[in-house]
């Protein structure tokens, strides 16, 4: 048994044809990209809204590492 073969902590993406490691380590992503794969895979079968809050996050941090002078005042709600 491989370690990719064992879910700790639910089963939330058994059900995928391709777990989000896979495609992460695959295409070689960095850590913010990382968590935006996780988090929209899981949304539905782990937390819910929850999880793309969080996915927004890391795509927000991305924006900002990549734009001079972000302006992310469409976050304050």
């Amino acid at each position: 048994m491989k370690a990719k073969d064992i879910q700790v902590g639910g089963n939330h993406y058994k059900d995928f044809k391709i777990q989000p490691i896979e495609y992460i380590q695959a295409n070689n992503l960095s850590y913010c990209e990382a968590n935006v794969v996780k988090y929209v895979t899981r949304w539905r079968s782990k937390n819910g809204v929850e999880d793309l809050r969080k996915a927004k996050h890391y795509i927000d941090l991305l924006i900002e590492s990549e734009v001079k002078e972000p302006n992310l005042e469409y976050l304050r709600e």
